[in-house]
Order: C-alpha cells, then sequence, then structure tokens
C-alpha cells in the first residue's frame, strides 16, 4: 500500500461524499423532486456549467484510455484528440439559450422529455430509452473498469476488489446527493483535473530530459512515433478528420452533455461557459495526450496502455504529490460515471416508468424509485467491468458513435426546422442506429468503411432519414417559442 499516495486520495473522496450529503440535505427541502435529483433546479452558474460540461466530457477516455492510445500510437493521436478542444463551445453554441428556452417550455427534466414533448410520439420516447440505457451501459462500463486500474496501480489491490472500491465510492455520493451532488463535485473535480494535468507534464517533461531528449528518443524508436500518421501509418488524414463528427459537432447528440445545455441560470451563464469551457478542456486534452507520448522513453514497455498515466505518476512525482495528482483521472471517471448513471436512471425512471407505467406516482415513492433504480444500475455496470478490453478508449467512442447517430438530427433540427417531425425524428433515430451497428461490425471485421470512423455514414445517413421522412409522410409546420432568459 503507497499510504503518501493514499492518503490525498481518500482525502478527496471523504470532500466528495460531504458534497453528496450538503446535496440531500438541500434536496430535502425542495418541491419538485426530479427537477432536483436529474436537472439541480436549473440554477447553474457560468463557472459551474463549464466545469460540470468539461468533467462530465473529460472521462476515463481522457485521461486513461486517450493518453493510453498516445503512449502506443504517437503524436498523431494528439492531433486526432485536439478536435475536442470546441467540444463545449459547439454544444452551446448550437443548442444554446433556444434548447433552455424549449425545455423550460416543456418542463423538460430529460432530454427525453424534450423529445417527447416536441414530437409527441410513444416510439420515439421508447427507441431514446433504449438507446441510452444500451450506449450509456458501455460508456459506464468504461469508466468503471478506468477507475479500478487507476486504484488497481496505487494499492496492489486485484483488479476486481479495486473496482468493487470505485464502484462504492461512486454509489453512495450520487444516490443521495442526485444532480446538485454532480455537479458541483464536478467544479472541484474539474479544478483537479486542470492542476493535476499541469503538474503531471512538467513532472515527465523534466524526467525526460527536456523537450529535445524526449523527442531525440523518440526518433531513435520509431520516427513514426513523432508524425500526423501514427506508429504504424494507421492514422491517414481522412480518418483523422472523422473525428470532427465523433467527439466535435457530433458530441450536440450526446445526452449526458445536451442536458447540461438545459439546466443553467441565464444567458451571462451560458456566455461564461463557452470561454471558460472551450479553455479548460483545450488545455487538458492537449497536456494529458502529450504526456501519453512522452511517457514512453521515461516509462518504456507499459504492458497495459491504459494504466500509463496512474504508472508514470507513481515514476516521476513525490507520493504525496502522485497521490493529489492521479485524484484528476479519478475525478474525471468519478464525474463521468455519477452523470451517466443519473442519465439512465432518469430515462427509466422519468421517461419509461412515471411516464407510461405510474403516472401519480407519490413523492416519497418517485424518491424510492430513483434512489434504486441508480443502485440497480450501478451493480449491473459493476458486473458488466469485470471482463475488460484492451483499450478503453475504443469502449467509450463506441457508445460516442451510437448516441450520436441516434439523437444528433431529432435534437438539432427539432429545434431549427419548423418542418420536422415525428416521422422523421422516428425514421432518422432507426436508420442511424440499425446503420451505426451495422458499419462498426463491418469495421471491426474488415476495416473503416470509406477510411472514416463508423459515426460518419450512419449520421449521414439519418440526416437524409428525417428529412426524407418529414417531408414526404406527413409535413408540419412548428412554432418555436420566444421567450428569452
Amino acid at each position: 500500500m503507497n499510504w503518501d499516495v493514499l492518503l490525498p486520495l481518500i482525502l478527496f473522496l471523504v470532500v466528495i461524499f460531504l458534497i453528496g450529503v450538503w446535496s440531500n440535505r438541500r434536496m430535502a427541502k425542495s418541491t419538485s423532486f426530479l427537477s432536483d435529483y436529474f436537472l439541480g433546479g436549473r440554477e447553474l452558474g457560468g463557472l459551474v456549467l463549464a466545469m460540470t460540461m468539461v468533467a462530465t466530457y473529460g472521462s476515463a477516455s481522457s485521461f486513461l484510455g486517450g493518453p493510453g492510445a498516445a503512449y502506443t500510437i504517437g503524436l498523431g493521436w494528439v492531433l486526432l484528440a485536439m478536435t475536442q478542444v470546441a467540444t463545449g463551445y459547439f454544444v452551446l453554441l448550437i443548442l444554446g439559450k433556444k434548447f433552455a428556452i424549449v425545455a423550460r417550455r416543456y418542463k423538460a427534466i430529460t432530454l427525453i422529455d424534450f423529445l417527447r414533448e416536441r414530437y409527441k410520439s410513444t416510439i420515439v420516447v421508447l427507441v431514446s430509452a433504449l438507446s441510452i440505457i444500451v450506449f450509456l451501459f458501455a460508456a459506464m462500463a468504461a469508466q468503471w473498469i478506468g477507475g479500478a486500474y487507476l486504484i488497481q496501480s496505487l494499492t496492489g489491490l486485484t483488479y476486481e476488489t479495486a473496482l468493487f472500491v470505485f464502484a462504492i465510492a461512486v454509489l453512495i455520493y450520487v444516490i443521495i446527493g442526485g444532480f446538485r451532488a454532480v455537479a458541483f463535485t464536478d467544479t472541484l473535480q474539474g479544478f483537479v483535473m486542470f492542476g493535476g494535468t499541469l503538474i503531471l507534464l512538467i513532472g515527465v517533461v523534466i524526467a525526460g530530459g527536456g523537450l529535445d531528449q524526449i523527442f531525440n528518443d523518440l526518433m531513435v524508436e520509431n520516427p513514426n512515433l513523432i508524425t500526423p500518421y501514427g506508429n504504424e501509418g494507421q492514422l491517414t488524414s481522412l480518418y483523422v478528420s472523422s473525428f470532427w463528427i465523433l467527439v466535435g459537432v457530433g458530441v450536440v447528440g450526446l445526452p449526458q452533455v445536451a442536458v447540461r445545455a438545459m439546466s443553467y441560470r441565464d444567458s451571462k451563464s451560458m456566455h461564461r461557459a463557452l470561454m471558460i469551457g472551450t479553455v479548460v478542456v483545450g488545455f487538458i486534452m492537449l497536456n494529458m495526450h502529450l504526456i501519453g507520448v512522452f511517457a514512453r522513453p521515461v516509462l518504456p514497455g507499459i504492458e497495459v496502455a491504459d494504466q500509463v498515466i496512474p504508472l508514470i505518476a507513481l515514476e516521476v512525482l513525490p507520493g504525496w504529490l502522485a497521490g493529489l495528482v492521479l485524484a484528476a483521472p479519478l475525478a474525471a471517471m468519478m464525474s463521468t460515471v455519477d452523470s451517466l448513471l443519473l442519465l439512465v436512471s432518469s430515462s427509466i425512471v422519468k421517461d419509461v416508468y412515471i411516464n407510461y407505467m405510474k403516472p401519480k406516482a407519490t413523492y416519497s415513492h418517485v424518491k424510492k424509485v430513483s434512489m434504486g433504480v441508480t443502485a440497480f444500475l450501478g451493480i449491473i455496470v459493476f458486473l458488466l467491468a469485470i471482463n475488460p478490453p484492451e483499450l478503453l478508449i475504443y469502449l467509450n467512442l463506441f457508445a460516442f458513435g451510437g448516441l450520436e447517430a441516434a439523437f444528433i438530427w431529432p435534437i438539432v433540427l427539432g429545434l431549427y426546422w419548423k418542418y420536422s417531425n415525428k416521422y422523421g425524428a422516428i425514421a432518422s433515430m432507426i436508420t442511424g442506429l440499425v446503420s451505426y451497428i451495422i458499419i462498426f461490425r463491418f469495421n471491426s471485421e474488415y476495416g473503416d468503411l470509406f477510411g472514416v470512423h463508423a459515426v460518419v455514414v450512419p449520421v449521414i445517413l439519418s440526416l437524409l432519414a428525417f428529412i426524407i421522412a418529414s417531408l414526404l409522410i406527413k409535413r408540419e409546420v412548428y412554432y418555436f417559442p420566444t421567450k428569452t432568459i
């Protein structure tokens, strides 16, 4: 046991737990449990909004899987990862005020609330809920695996024991605290991620003998490591460009990110979040992936690439400082998995159970069911995470692609195109989901179709399906609300 490393992490978890207790007490005074538990009462200011988006999007793939891929592939993966810089900007710019206005008008608490009221379709609701449950289980499993790897690296515990410790830590404060605990914890975690990234980058550069020495060592090992094309030339310009859809513009279609765009207080908060979020995401994504590449000559021969960050932190930093720095990836994973847990829980409780099974449920019943479902989902994800894949990032990107193929056009065109209707939404979601699963399977067996990521073609097909079905089957004109916030 590395107690000098573990004590800062334990202290961090205690603070997280106290935030959950505070949120639970505040939530007890609320008159609307669902709005407070799943959306924080729409009270997020600019800083909190920016940090909760950063912490939710910055996950195990950003802090373990991404640097692990960069360690393996080289600077080409850093270039690919930088398409994420404008993520928060795209989300708030495209959804922006209109999404928050419409969500308030509909009294929407979840993304599916918005889709149900916009399209008036049970099929849209059920397909949406199924998509969220299936793909977010994959995304959650990636976070829990990453948390287990991190705790395993620090403690020497078995993978299964480390996974259990991480699961308990997350479930306690999510179940008792809800969205407000998640949002305020994300703010703390955003600062930890920013500071931890900076400290670890400096430590790795010093341990490697400076940038000149690091690049010389990489050149000697494999000149392709410092090119945009990857260690084996596998990153083509077309493939890298396709990531502008997967982790750039397409992030608008991720329910866990989109729901943040309906939770802020006012326009000033949104504008502030645009600036803060873009800067913080850019800083963290660039430097965490650079750390992955720079770690290769400092600590060669790491067999499990997803363990690069904890191992390099233990190698180049004093124990107590490594503990503080490693709170960053732990923060990223906890903040992402808590948001995903609440999102899947809200899809089951709010969008399916209350809407179609027990619409007259009492406050106390809804509270018990929400917390019970959240706990049950956590147990299921724990079981799924017992057998981890080789690289976490591919599991996470699979989930991203599926959600984007399903949701991007029903959200965006539902906001901005007056002729969009339920037939277009249904056609778009089914086309996107079916084509994505088929193409993803094809790519895994035969190589990338057209040389791009599996999400690109489904996004295009789902757009065409949306437009054609909306115009041909039944043309409707939707009048958007004009209220301001």
